[in-house]
């Protein structure tokens, strides 16, 4: 739904000149509130303050222990508004009457949800212009917890961004922008979401001037016969199927890198694929068998080899596969 060179927007053109400069400065006067939590909200919070806009508040999740040590650690939507000087809340429920009182007396124009959890309605209805989310597919393709994941797992050449005015139902509100994007064959689920980060903080900048300039025109998801969803993953989703072709472990194993990473047993032992290389070479021997040439260590899949480039093995670092080899003393017959 996307155009190759930029946005799709349901909206005419902006004004130019003295008329632009006049309403950006009427349109930033909006009170926003801001919703998100980790690395991925941060810049389009960013670049919403970057361009004048004000955010009366922001809301994130509550701080939790974390380390060894088990040290309160806040997010990193929180740390970088405590460095602007916001306003922030962090409800434990989010139909607390004393959240709901605050929220209320903050006189919304419009708030905006970038990786956030789902809000009752209760809350996306207060707010005078609306509430949108932002959302890492081209919706209504890959809905769900998971889109940059599933999307590298299922070996997508494109994907994109949305947002979207939410409803009940979750990711199926009406359609405001979206931005289309490549997905290079050798990215990581890891490298697409640092993309997405940035792209997305733009496609939200301009979804907030369209909704405050009443130039955007929402439009319904109309689900395909090729819909694909996008739920959470669980450790069981993540174990490699030898048995599939070697494109499909190869993508299947980049859609969890870095996180929550592929894996498979070997000698009793976990291991986590974090990288592997296409061979193009055929074999013909049982899929999981592992074999060292040429120094590389490479499993066979239903049709070729694939190479494992990056690894670690349970109780160990994460580390190269020449680095790995060199401290390796295990059996090299079979993975899965």
């Amino acid at each position: 739904m996307g155009l190759d060179a930029g946005l799709t927007t349901r909206t005419d053109t902006f004004p130019t000149d003295f008329d632009r400069l006049r309403k950006n400065r009427i349109l930033a006067a909006m009170r926003i509130l801001y919703m998100g939590t980790p690395d991925f909200a941060v810049p389009a919070l960013a670049t919403l303050l970057d361009n004048g806009y004000e955010v009366v508040a922001v809301v994130t999740a509550p701080d939790k222990p974390a380390g060894r040590g088990l040290q309160m650690k806040a997010s990193p939507v929180k740390e970088f508004a405590l460095r602007k000087g916001l306003r922030i809340l962090q409800p434990e429920k989010l139909k607390d009457p004393a959240f709901l009182d605050t929220l209320q007396s903050l006189d919304l124009d419009l708030a905006i949800v970038v990786a956030f959890r789902m809000l009752p309605e209760v809350v996306w209805r207060l707010p005078k212009k609306g509430t949108f989310n932002l959302h890492a597919s081209l919706l209504p393709q890959y809905r769900g917890a998971a889109p940059i994941n599933w999307a590298v797992m299922n070996g997508e050449t494109q994907t994109g961004l949305t947002t979207f005015f939410l409803e009940k139902e979750i990711d199926t509100g009406e359609i405001l922008m979206q931005q289309q994007v490549e997905i290079p064959d050798e990215w990581t689920a890891g490298q697409l979401h640092d993309h997405l980060m940035q792209v997305g903080a733009e496609l939200v900048l301009q979804t907030v001037r369209g909704i405050a300039a009443q130039q955007l025109h929402p439009t319904p998801q109309i689900l395909a016969e090729n819909h694909r969803p996008a739920p959470k993953i669980f450790k069981e989703t993540c174990e490699i199927k030898w048995g599939r072709t070697a494109k499909e472990v190869y993508d299947f194993i980049r859609g969890l890198s870095p996180f929550p990473t592929a894996w498979t047993t070997v000698d009793g032992k976990q291991w986590k694929i974090f990288k592997a290389r296409k061979t193009m070479e055929a074999t013909a021997i049982p899929p999981g068998s592992l074999q060292l040439h040429g120094g590389k260590l490479r499993v066979a899949c239903s049709d070729e080899w694939l190479e494992i480039t990056e690894l670690q093995m349970e109780g160990k670092s994460k580390m190269d596969t020449a680095s790995f080899l060199n401290g390796y003393k295990g059996g090299l017959e079979h993975a899965g």
